[in-house]
């Protein structure tokens, strides 16, 4: 019986993030691992191959794809309500113990992570958003920097049909891939899962290439909000937690966090779940660092109203949620707050309303 590796292999086509080297080897621009690949051997995330010179990629097939809110993603400050398609391959660059997508991301690592590809187009992908009432098509599950010829290829046709495109990723990432998906993507949510050097070895990459993502993302017009999953004694601490917060204000004060409560899954099942209180004093320790918008989320209805946006210039309540539910919305279209007329960061009625 053929192995998930040599089952993916059938969906692969020549790649476009690569450069040929001496030797018939190839250096892949896809990620920060920038892997250079002998002729017949994968990369590190085991799915970009070499074959002859050539780097084959994945192409031509989903792990699975679903309608789900855009808060779901999560992403606060764009079209709340709407409906976001998303879709997903197989594989990751890092190997996280504390995965919450674990199933897809490490299907190649894990014999009992049984998850098979399903063959599809970007035209039955996009047909499928649009019979949902979707308005964003988002690439999610798996890490997407990893299968990123896969997803602009399913963005043109998204882009054409009118919809918004968005990546949920760990934003390991090349300034050669980023201005690849440039053209092709608006929305952009990263984890940033540690700001700790060692921590990030330990999960299969380093830090810096990630904040470098965060700042190139932002001087290029992508809209972006940030994850961290909140551990408790592997990534709570304040002086972590204030380094953290201190470097996105740096990037900009209106890149909305949103800190999120860790459960016991996959291989780390030591720590304790995340408790309402830890998430309440993270968002404390970002909002005395300055950050406008911050979201503890994962706790539907035990998080306070840090669930919510405010009007960071009159306080009012903007938009109400619980969970993934909008309660209400009083932005107008354009994202305005309609008391004080101050414009409010995001992505409203349509792409110009970033700010």
């Amino acid at each position: 019986m053929a192995t998930l590796g040599e089952v993916l292999q059938q969906y692969t086509v020549p790649g476009d993030l690569f450069e040929t080297l001496d030797g018939g080897r190839v250096r892949c621009f896809a990620c920060a691992h920038r892997c250079t690949i002998a002729d017949g051997e994968a990369g590190f995330c085991r799915l970009r191959v070499n074959r002859a010179g050539k780097l084959h990629v994945p192409f031509g097939y989903v792990s699975g794809a679903q309608c789900d809110p855009v808060e779901k993603k999560p992403f606060f400050h764009v079209r709340p309500g709407a409906a976001a398609y998303s879709f997903g391959m197989l594989g990751c660059n890092f190997h996280c113990s504390f995965c919450q997508n674990w199933v897809t991301s490490q299907a190649l690592r894990e014999s009992i992570a049984v998850s098979p590809p399903f063959r599809t187009t970007p035209d039955e992908l996009v047909r499928s958003a649009l019979d949902h009432g979707a308005e964003i098509v988002v690439s999610t599950y798996n890490e997407p920097l990893i299968t990123g010829e896969w997803a602009v290829a399913v963005f043109r046709k998204a882009r054409a049909a009118g919809l918004l495109t968005a990546y949920v990723s760990n934003g390991y990432a090349t300034r050669e891939s980023l201005e690849y998906l440039r053209p092709w993507l608006d929305l952009y949510k990263v984890d940033l899962k540690s700001f700790d050097e060692g921590r990030y070895r330990r999960l299969g990459g380093q830090l810096q290439p990630i904040l470098e993502t965060i700042r190139s993302l932002h001087e290029m017009g992508l809209w972006v909000e940030i994850v961290t999953l909140l551990i408790p004694g592997f990534n709570d601490s304040e002086e972590e937690l204030t380094r953290l917060t201190e470097f996105i204000g740096g990037v900009s004060p209106d890149i909305p966090w949103h800190v999120t409560a860790f459960h016991k899954d996959y291989k780390m099942t030591g720590p304790e779940n995340t408790a309402p209180g830890d998430l309440a004093r993270a968002a404390a320790i970002g909002r005395k660092i300055g950050l406008r918008y911050i979201y503890a989320g994962n706790l539907p209805g035990r998080s306070g109203t840090s669930e919510n946006t405010y009007c960071p210039g009159c306080s009012l309540l903007l938009v109400e949620r619980y969970g993934y539910r909008i309660l209400r919305n009083q932005l107008t279209p354009e994202g305005v707050c309609p008391s004080c007329r101050l414009a409010i960061p995001g992505r409203w009625a349509d792409r110009s309303a970033t700010r």
